[in-house]
């Protein structure tokens, strides 16, 4: 049984560098291609949005001299390539997966809309969101709390390197204690950083929940659908 019938997977494209300094680790893409692969076969529908921040991220350019719209037009971009990878690396273990992107570039994927992702998500292909929602100042996050209320998901699965909302960074702060579920509000106020504020905000206007998790551990996203009791719950 599965906890959660249509999701929306937001990976970080961080992540994707796996042991590298930078681009795309293919054995971190392999293991994520096999746990989508696990849940695609229990009959989830599968929407996923990558980050591309493993090649290039648009805030961190416009630091460094790149003008701001054009910097984020790049980091898109760079959505695009993991992307792709990943719906190679799924094909290669025979699930089919269609890439829709924000911008139009057919031939390298389908220009996105609502309508064509949730008829993707029911013939039974993994849905791959790409170029973030198109427009400059946005991030992925945002693109992916969009896409998630647009294919109307039952949850947002946040794949990330640590297993959950901490009081602080549990990386810097071994002091930090690991919230089993938490409110929207009760981000605001304690000044979390679980996603930007766009992206929490419309997640919570929208009462779209959210599972924080360890996406680096493989099994982990089979654990979440089958409603197992990792990561942290963000809700209403």
């Amino acid at each position: 049984m599965v906890k959660y019938k249509r999701i929306l997977l937001k990976l970080s494209g961080e992540s994707l560098m796996g042991e590298k300094q930078y681009g795309i680790d293919e054995v971190r893409l392999g293991e994520y291609a096999q746990q989508i692969k696990e849940i695609h076969e229990l009959g989830v529908q599968i929407g996923i949005v990558i980050g591309g921040g493993n090649i290039f991220r648009g805030l961190s350019g416009a630091s460094k001299g790149f003008d701001r719209v054009k910097g984020d037009q790049m980091g898109m971009l760079a959505t695009v390539i993991n992307s792709l990878a990943l719906s190679s690396a799924l094909g290669a273990i025979g699930v089919r997966s269609k890439v829709l992107t924000a911008v139009r570039m057919e031939p390298i994927g389908e220009f996105y809309s609502k309508w064509k992702a949730i008829d993707t998500l029911e013939a039974g292909e993994v849905g791959i969101f790409s170029a973030g929602t198109g427009n400059p100042y946005f991030t992925t996050d945002t693109g992916s709390s969009l896409r998630g209320i647009e294919i109307e998901a039952d949850v947002m699965l946040k794949g990330t390197r640590v297993d959950g909302i901490y009081t602080a960074d549990p990386e810097k702060d071994k002091s930090a204690t690991k919230f089993k579920e938490i409110t929207y509000d009760e981000i605001y106020t304690r000044g979390l950083k679980v996603m930007d504020l766009t992206a929490t905000t419309m997640c919570k206007e929208n009462n779209l929940p959210i599972v924080v998790f360890d996406m680096d551990t493989v099994g982990n996203l089979k654990k979440v659908i089958e409603g197992e009791d990792i990561g942290t719950y963000v809700h209403n």
